[in-house]
């Protein structure tokens, strides 16, 4: 005999009848039955809403550095509903069930809940917005597709993607931020819960947006603002504003999977002075190290590193190296076992090291959720500053290792508040670009480094610029990669790249030339490609590409004090050297058309279009009201849709 039930009662809970509330300094607190809630004013902006079932919501955040400040609201019983308010925004909560909306001063709906709220469904915690009339969803970070995500699905787990595709989800890095914008409103939401995360803008049905978690706290973070530049610099609140880089760093950088040996590396220094092309940086890649090991040279492609580094600053080059976190396993070798006395490794629940398959072959690795395991690397790191290093590229730290099944059971330190790999994945590479950075901070003497991670979550710009890991040699990749820094600019990241020429794959001499000129306006400015691959430096492509990179690199130093000023934006205003036409003109419809939706703003004056290498003519959007001047021409346009010329040796900026 079948037994009927009622799934829907059985299957999925959600925040059901308000039990009871209280005000506190800060909020309000509710008590529901089936969780807790707690709601915290950060500014007049700003709201958090916290919800469990135990009430405990002392959990740290590695992302959220900012404390709430002191804001006036008010609080209203009004008989089915609260009603909080502040100077700018309205929050009211339905009793029965407990369901949270927010709306302007004047009754307009912003943000409101589905009639679902706030669910569970075993682990994953849900909540499921309304789809207002004519919503677009921009923003989430490092994710492929078009500026206007409605309609998308996206999930947050930190993946090591090589060559991965225009539609490939998910990437290298973890940013929970999103904007919403309708009816010529817009607001922002943080959904601060470092497990596997999930976001659905319309995906696969017409009534709601949703933001999920497989685990852990529904935390998130209401943002209202006036304009996109407004709840971009609220998110920076939260989460922290870029320091200013070395000026070195902002220059040409110049890498490839690998430079060896040594004498290879003199030759690049002097075929860059030689051809007077500038450039400011040599980039190492792992074959530098003794068989792929951390903290060390290979003494047979480079017998006296101190010497060539000092060689190179004397020939005007920085030297940046990879630092992978995998510590290969070896006795003997001292980092290995360092480590394992001082006890700084990730573990098995059974307390044993957990052993990962990478480029020097099976590791350990450093568990940098740890103050312990963050300070013993800053002393590992002077090994490089000892021989004049001043920059250091965090890779691999998804973590990657060969299978990539990174095992979910591990245990992590949380600072003193134990939590498996779960939680930890998606923070790993943010955590370990911070021991990078505050560990080579901390002995080079009063001078910046330069920091560069492939993995990261929100916050990790306080420590570090961010690249979009391994793409590939292909036009429709060039355009992607643009796409990409215009949302991690929506995201509050400043110092931003691609590899220039694409990393897989073989580029044509005229990609080649068009990208070098894309990059050219880009915050990170590196040429990389990989191994077995044509080489990819700026003369390698014949006498016209050479002189297109000359001009443009040559091109990017003449604009070095517009850029470094835009730098001091960033690190004063939390405005993004890359800004999407989305962050000035939102609810300009024309923008999000797939025509117009790789165009950005470079800093506060320049409007860069980019382009494919085939082609000679490009449909151009030009914004707002008043005149628009063709840079390299001063031709005067009308705002409005024009057609540019762009020919190889020139791309389309106003």
């Amino acid at each position: 005999m079948s037994v009927a039930r009622n799934s829907r009662t059985k299957l999925t809970k959600s925040l059901g009848t308000l039990l009871e509330y209280e005000k506190t300094e800060q909020g309000v607190l509710l008590k529901t039955d089936c969780g807790i809630v707690q709601t915290t004013i950060f500014s007049k902006d700003i709201i958090r809403v916290h919800i469990n079932m135990d009430g405990d919501f002392s959990r740290r955040s590695y992302a959220v550095v900012m404390k709430p400040l002191d804001v006036e609201f008010k609080l209203e019983d009004k008989e089915d509903l609260l009603e909080l308010s502040t100077a700018s925004v309205v929050m009211k909560i339905a009793k029965n069930p407990v369901r949270i909306s927010f709306f302007t001063q004047n009754e307009a709906a912003i943000n409101e809940d589905e009639v679902f709220g706030t669910s569970w469904n075993g682990e994953r915690v849900t909540t499921y917005k309304k789809l207002q009339p004519g919503e677009r969803f921009i923003g989430l970070g490092e994710k492929t597709g078009p500026l206007d995500k409605s309609g998308m699905g996206f999930e947050n787990w930190n993946t090591d993607s090589f060559a991965y595709h225009d539609e490939q989800d998910p990437l290298y890095s973890t940013i929970p931020f999103y904007l919403g914008i309708h009816s010529n409103l817009c607001y922002g939401i943080f959904f601060d819960n470092s497990h596997k995360s999930h976001f659905n803008f319309g995906a696969s049905n017409n009534r709601f947006s949703s933001f999920a978690a497989d685990s852990g706290d529904m935390d998130y973070y209401f943002i209202h603002g006036d304009s996109i530049k407004e709840i971009v610099r609220s998110y920076s609140d939260l989460t922290g504003y870029a320091e200013m880089p070395p000026l070195w760093s902002l220059g040409y950088q110049q890498c490839r999977y690998s430079y060896y040996p040594q004498e290879e590396v003199y030759s690049l220094l002097r075929t860059f002075r030689e051809k007077d092309i500038p450039a400011d940086t040599i980039v190492f890649d792992i074959h530098y190290m003794d068989k792929y090991k951390i903290f060390s040279w290979d003494k047979d492609r480079f017998p006296n590193p101190e010497k060539m580094i000092r060689d190179l600053k004397d020939g005007g080059f920085e030297v940046v190296v990879m630092c992978d976190p995998g510590i290969k396993v070896e006795e003997g070798y001292e980092p290995y076992d360092d480590g394992l006395k001082e006890d700084i490794f990730i573990k098995y629940p059974d307390g044993e090291p957990y052993t990962g398959e990478v480029w020097p072959g099976w590791c350990h690795f450093p568990d940098f959720t740890s103050q312990k395991a963050r300070e013993w690397w800053g002393e590992k790191l002077q090994y490089y500053v000892d021989q004049g290093v001043e920059g250091f590229w965090n890779d691999m730290n998804e973590i990657a290792t060969w299978g990539q099944t990174l095992p979910e059971l591990m245990e992590m330190d949380f600072d003193g508040e134990p939590s498996t790999s779960r939680e930890g994945r998606n923070l790993y590479g943010m955590q370990m670009a911070r021991s990078t950075y505050e560990g080579t901070k901390a002995r080079l003497k009063g001078k910046r480094p330069f920091n560069l991670t492939r993995s990261g979550y929100s916050g990790v710009q306080r420590y570090s610029a961010l690249w979009t890991g391994d793409n590939v040699a292909d036009e429709g990749h060039m355009l992607l990669g643009v796409r990409l820094l215009n949302n991690l600019g929506l995201a509050g990241m400043p110092f931003v790249g691609y590899d220039v020429g694409g990393f897989a794959g073989n580029t044509t001499e005229h990609m080649f030339a068009r990208w070098i000129q894309i990059g050219a306006f880009s915050p990170f400015f590196r040429g990389h490609t990989m191994i077995n691959s044509r080489d990819a430096e700026p003369w390698s492509f014949g006498e016209e590409v050479e002189e297109i990179s000359r001009n443009y690199i040559k091109l990017r130093y003449k604009l070095m004090t517009y850029l470094y000023s835009s730098f001091y934006e960033a690190y004063t205003k939390a405005l993004p050297v890359v800004r999407s036409l989305a962050f000035f003109h939102p609810h300009d419809e024309k923008i999000y058309d797939t025509k117009y939706h790789n165009q950005y703003y470079f800093g506060p004056s320049l409007m860069i279009a980019p382009v494919e290498s085939y082609k000679d003519l490009l449909k151009v959007y030009l914004p707002g009201e008043g005149q628009w001047y063709e840079f390299f021409t001063d031709a005067k346009y009308p705002s409005g849709e024009v057609i540019a010329e762009s020919p190889i040796q020139q791309l389309p900026v106003f």
